[in-house]
């Protein structure tokens, strides 16, 4: 079941979504393959620290966050990943590596890929291994406000 808090959080706001069930998987390319949703649909979640402040950079499966661009749009002077040890406990309910991409949810700012705005759909991680959430990409950005930054 994805997490309470993202699950009141959309039922609250009345958005049509699927949570797809799918076999144990830890990385984003394989839980697109495992629940059966194309790459280009499928969104990583990354935890970064842009000038010692957490974000959140959501891209592709079968991309990388490419940390220099990123610095660069968001005119931070540094950018890098967050350590996963330093992070989990601001994620309650989600299971380590499996965070969705709802920053509002967790008082992060979230930049968002522009190839993953194109598409109709987005589907990521509900907080488990074992569970996507698919919804409307325009419902995801109406309640996340996501920045486009092509990362």
């Amino acid at each position: 079941m994805p997490t309470r808090k993202l699950k009141d959080f959309l039922f609250d706001n009345r958005v049509a979504h699927q949570v797809i069930p799918h076999p144990q998987a830890f990385t984003a390319t394989s839980v697109a393959g495992a629940a059966h949703i194309p790459g280009k649909e499928m969104a990583k979640t990354v935890v970064v620290d842009l000038d010692g402040r957490r974000a959140l950079a959501v891209v592709p499966a079968n991309r990388k966050v490419d940390l220099e661009r990123l610095r660069q749009a968001t005119g931070a002077l540094t950018a890098e990943l967050a350590d996963e040890r330093d992070f989990i406990a601001d994620f309650p309910g989600c299971e380590p590596g499996a965070m969705p991409p709802f920053g509002n949810l967790y008082g992060m700012p979230v930049y968002v890929e522009p190839h993953l705005a194109a598409d109709e759909q987005i589907a990521f991680n509900a907080g488990t291994h074992t569970e996507v959430v698919r919804m409307a990409y325009e419902d995801f950005a109406r309640l996340i406000h996501p920045k486009l930054v092509d990362m």
